[in-house]
């Protein structure tokens, strides 16, 4: 029977008719009369006994047609079958794409630059400050904006005068969000401004002109660049969520964990670390801003903590240089990180914790504030960039 499914059409083309009648069938039997369910599973009996006893193309074929005009006779057409079977695939569809991205696949954008210069958050650049490079017009900013996640925010003054209001973002239709701002007598419209530009604990609808390097107040001069920036959206990555079904992280990974159950983060969201420290092991943070693992030394020729901001014997793009953890004692006077920057303390990581720390480390919101985390709360391993097409693209940011 398996050989003759593979060398006949007229086989599989029975066995699929067959199998949809009894489906249909099963579906209606509470509905159908005896005479009606009698009157479908004859034929489809004649068929299956076709079949098994090797009949001829033509007999199957007859047997076929029988089957047919019983169903037209008997069962009951589904209504609006048409866009019962559009959702059906619609639905179809929809469940594998959930299964995708629960067991094997999820996508995850970067909200922060905690993890420069390894992966990407949000970044801005004012461009005031270059009066004669010009914006990307037509087919070039569709690009930029489609395959290089970057885009164009550009406001001439058109009188003279002071910015006097700034008004909220406002939704016009979904996905569609204007925001208008008034300088002199004249009022001005963002269309889709930026969201969830680099926090700099100001108001949502202020981050553009905190950017942009203005604020209430400042006086244009007609044919002056009010905002000239540049936004280049955060790398957009896969999760690997097979990963560790296999096998256990390992020190140097970017993991991805839920913050769920985790004293002092933001509960019901993911993050993505490197992780630093396995359970069982000493942890010390030096005062050369260096790891030191259960008495070794890590530094940029250890892989993988090349690319860490803060190794290496000179600062690197850090406004403060000095003890590592010393942000964390100034800004959030609290957490492991004050006790580590006497350049002795030892971390204990408890068995089956995990201790993560962002690359960029002078500018990261990690372990060192609200301590290890139970290993149970990983769900997976950074995969590849697929957003924006950049030199990190696919596993580029290795």
């Amino acid at each position: 029977m398996i050989l003759r499914w593979f060398l006949s059409r007229t086989v599989r083309q029975a066995v699929e008719l067959r199998k949809h009648v009894i489906r249909m069938l099963r579906a209606q039997q509470d509905l159908l009369p005896h005479p009606a369910i009698q009157g479908v599973q004859t034929p489809a009996h004649d068929l299956d006994a076709a079949l098994k006893s090797g009949e001829s193309a033509p007999l199957i074929q007859e047997r076929m047609k029988a089957l047919e005009e019983a169903a037209n006779r008997w069962l009951r057409p589904y209504p609006h079958a048409s866009l019962r079977e559009n959702i059906e695939v619609i639905l179809v569809a929809v469940a594998v794409a959930l299964a995708i991205r629960s067991f094997f696949l999820q996508p995850m954008k970067i909200p922060t630059g905690s993890m420069q210069p390894t992966l990407y958050g949000i970044t801005t650049q004012n461009l005031k400050d270059k009066p004669n490079l010009a914006i990307p017009r037509g087919l070039r900013r569709v690009f930029e904006s489609a395959f290089l996640g970057t885009s164009y925010y550009h406001v001439v003054a058109q009188n003279d005068g002071e910015l006097r209001n700034i008004g909220p973002v406002q939704k016009v239709f979904p996905f569609i969000k204007k925001q208008r701002f008034l300088v002199g007598d004249t009022w001005y419209t963002i269309w889709f401004p930026p969201a969830s530009l680099p926090n700099r604990g100001v108001p949502d609808d202020q981050e553009i002109f905190v950017h942009s390097g203005i604020e209430p107040g400042h006086v244009f001069h007609r044919g002056e660049d009010i905002i000239k920036l540049k936004v280049v959206a955060g790398d957009h990555l896969f999760v690997n969520r097979m990963a560790y079904n296999f096998c256990h992280p390992q020190r140097g990974d970017i993991v991805i964990f839920e913050t769920r159950g985790i004293e002092g983060i933001q509960q019901d969201t993911f993050y993505i670390k490197r992780l630093v420290a396995l359970g069982g092991d000493r942890l010390q943070i030096g005062n050369d801003q260096h790891l030191i693992i259960n008495g070794r030394r890590l530094d940029a020729a250890t892989p993988p903590f090349e690319n860490i901001y803060t190794f290496g014997p000179e600062p690197k793009e850090n406004e403060y240089f000095g003890h590592v953890n010393n942000f964390v004692a100034r800004k959030l006077g609290r957490g492991l990180g004050t006790k580590f920057t006497d350049g002795q303390f030892a971390y204990p990581v408890p068995p089956n914790y995990y201790f993560v720390m962002g690359d960029n480390t002078m500018n990261s919101l990690d372990s060192r504030y609200w301590g290890a985390f139970p290993r149970e709360k990983v769900i997976g391993q950074a995969s590849f960039v697929y957003w924006p097409i950049s030199s990190r693209f696919g596993w580029g940011y290795r």
